[in-house]
C-alpha cells in the first residue's frame, strides 16, 4: 500500500505546504492537472479527504493534518541517514531554506554563506529576504535570522554578528540650515525620515537610551519607506534625518558625507542570532553551515 501510494504521498505533502495546487505544481515541474489527478487518486484510495479546496486557497483536513504529522518527521529520519552517507563519503550535500530580513541579510547572512558555500557546492541554500516576523516552522524555513531581543523563547540561538547599534545621521546642509538636535526630544522640530514596519503596519517609533532609562520618540518627516537603501539615500540628498544601523552608514560618517548625532543616548543591543526549532539530531550540511555562521567574540 505505501509503495503504491508514495509518489501521491510526496506530491499531497507539498500541495499541502505551498497551500496552492499552482505553487506546488512549479515547485515540482509538472502541471496542475497532474497534481490535481495525483491528489484525488490518493483520496478515493484511501477513502477519506485530505485537502479542502477553495477558489483563492488550498488547507489540509484534519485527516490531512494527522497524515503530514506522520510523514513528515520520518521523512526527516530518512534524509538525514542519506545525507549521513553522503557525509561519510566525503560530499556534504542538502538543502537549507533560511529566513532573514534585508540588513541581517547584507551584514552577516550573505557575507558568512559566501565561502561556506564555495568549500561546499553540493549544498543548496534558499535565502528568503523578508522583513517581517516569519514564522520558520509554519513557513517551512530550516531556520531564521533574526536581532537576539527577537528570538523567540522555545528556539535554538546561535549569535552571528558583535552587537549593534541604530544611530541619527543626516547631511552637512541638512545641519547647515536646520541645526542639530542635541535631544532626541528635539526630533519633533525635524524633517525625519521614518520606517514603515512590516508586521503591524505602523511607523517605528525611534529608541533611545540614557544612564539606563529607555526612550521611544515618534518623528514625522515628508518621506516614508520599508527598505534602508532608500533611507540612506535620501538622508545623503538632504532630505532629513533617519536612524539607521550604524555599520551601513560608518564609511559616510568617516568621509563626512553623512554627520553622526545624539550618539550618547544610542545605546548598543545584541546583534543577529540564527535560529531554529530544537532537534535531536541536524542534517550534517545544516550542523555544517551552524558552524560556519557562528561568531566567535
Amino acid at each position: 500500500m505505501l509503495k503504491e501510494n508514495f509518489n501521491e504521498l510526496q506530491i499531497f505533502l507539498v500541495v499541502a505546504r505551498e497551500r496552492s495546487f499552482t505553487k506546488a505544481a512549479g515547485k515540482l515541474g509538472v502541471s496542475q492537472s497532474a497534481l490535481s489527478h495525483a491528489i484525488k487518486a490518493l483520496e478515493e484510495r484511501l477513502n477519506i479527504r485530505l485537502l479542502t479546496r477553495t477558489t483563492r486557497s488550498v488547507a489540509p483536513t484534519q485527516a490531512g493534518e494527522r497524515i503530514i504529522a506522520c510523514l513528515e518527521p520520518r521523512l526527516a529520519e530518512i534524509e538525514h541517514e542519506l545525507q549521513t552517507l553522503l557525509q561519510l563519503n566525503g560530499t556534504p550535500s542538502g538543502n537549507i531554506r533560511i529566513s532573514a530580513g534585508e540588513h541581517a541579510a547584507q551584514s552577516v547572512l550573505w557575507p558568512k554563506l559566501k565561502p561556506f558555500l564555495l568549500e561546499y557546492p553540493d549544498i543548496n541554500v534558499e535565502m528568503v529576504v523578508d522583513n517581517g516576523f516569519v514564522d520558520i516552522v509554519d513557513g517551512r524555513f530550516d531556520a531564521g535570522v533574526r536581532l537576539g531581543e527577537s528570538v523567540d523563547k522555545d528556539m535554538i540561538a546561535v549569535k552571528m554578528g558583535a552587537d549593534m547599534r541604530m544611530v541619527v545621521v543626516g547631511s552637512p546642509a541638512y545641519f547647515e540650515k536646520n541645526g542639530i538636535p542635541l535631544t532626541p526630544h528635539e526630533l519633533q522640530n525635524h524633517r525625519c525620515i521614518n520606517m514603515r514596519l512590516p508586521t503591524a503596519g505602523g511607523l517605528y517609533h525611534w529608541e533611545f537610551e540614557k544612564e539606563g532609562k529607555p526612550l521611544r520618540v515618534r518623528v514625522e518627516g515628508q518621506l516614508i519607506f520599508n527598505h534602508l537603501s532608500e533611507r540612506i539615500d535620501a538622508v545623503k540628498c538632504g532630505f532629513g534625518l533617519a536612524c539607521v544601523p550604524e555599520d551601513l552608514v560608518e564609511e559616510a560618517v568617516k568621509s563626512g558625507e553623512l554627520i553622526q548625532v545624539l550618539d550618547e543616548w544610542s545605546p548598543s543591543f545584541p546583534g543577529y542570532y540564527l535560529y531554529y526549532p530544537s532537534r535531536k539530531q541536524h542534517p550534517p550540511a545544516f550542523a555544517l553551515m551552524i558552524d560556519a555562521l557562528r561568531y566567535f567574540e
